[in-house]
């Protein structure tokens, strides 16, 4: 049963270490999405992540590095530690497991999803998630990704205008839980402005859809560095 869902960014400025020193956008980023999975941690010591990329699903004796983003800070998806970690994880398996650790879950299991599954495969893979965590034992769903990577002069691309409006949208279906606005989102568009986030989004939303229950916005905030909408959400069953 999931207990608890909270949405987190993916970048790499969450780890102090691979910041470099004192920056105040990285630490608001990083402060809202400890205080997110905390709170997850709160209501399930087990996890399950979605992320983008793949398909694949990493399960809790992965661990890797983020060494391949600058130093080498080690990440476990439990708490037991694995004799062979990989060197190469994905991004958002990495995050999922950073947290998890700095949270205090026991374990968690990362699920990655094609960052371009359209609608209908996002609502297909949602329904096998809701259908997977559905049981009497709780579990904390945590969503990893981010939004357009297009705002504003320090766009990792050209910045563009329609940034703005996708990531206020976003921003507003994730305060308000709003699973059917999450999945009006546009794949097209999405992929245009760089929002990685949006398939796990489509993904969670489907699960909490095919859960049944209703769900409500316990916070949110959308943060813009660094050019990139950076969302963090909780929701707990209303």
């Amino acid at each position: 049963m999931i207990s608890r869902v909270a949405v987190v960014p993916q970048p790499p400025l969450l780890v102090p270490e691979l910041v470099g020193g004192p920056d105040a956008g990285a630490a608001e980023v990083r402060t809202a999405s400890l205080a997110a999975a905390s709170a997850l941690a709160g209501s399930a010591a087990r996890w399950v992540a979605v992320g983008a990329g793949g398909p694949a699903t990493f399960d809790p004796a992965t661990s890797g590095t983020f060494a391949p983003y600058g130093v080498d800070v080690p990440v476990s998806l439990s708490r037991a530690e694995s004799r062979h970690p990989d060197p190469a994880l994905p991004l958002p398996v990495l995050v999922a497991g950073w947290l998890r650790d700095r949270a205090g879950a026991d374990e968690v299991t990362v699920r990655l999803v094609p960052g371009d599954r359209d609608g209908d495969g996002c609502a297909v893979d949602g329904a096998e998630l809701a259908a997977l965590l559905a049981g009497p034992d709780p579990v904390g769903l945590l969503v990893v990704g981010d939004g357009s990577h297009r705002h504003g002069d320090h766009a990792v691309g050209r910045p563009d205008e329609r940034a703005e409006d996708f990531d206020a949208t976003v921003s507003r279906a994730l305060a308000a839980a709003d699973l059917d606005a999450l999945a009006r989102l546009d794949p097209a568009l999405a992929a245009e402005l760089g929002a990685v986030g949006r398939a796990p989004w489509q993904v969670a939303a489907a699960a909490l859809l095919a859960d049944g229950r209703r769900w409500r916005g316990v916070r949110a905030h959308v943060f813009r560095p660094y050019g990139v909408a950076y969302h963090v959400a909780e929701w707990e069953p209303a």
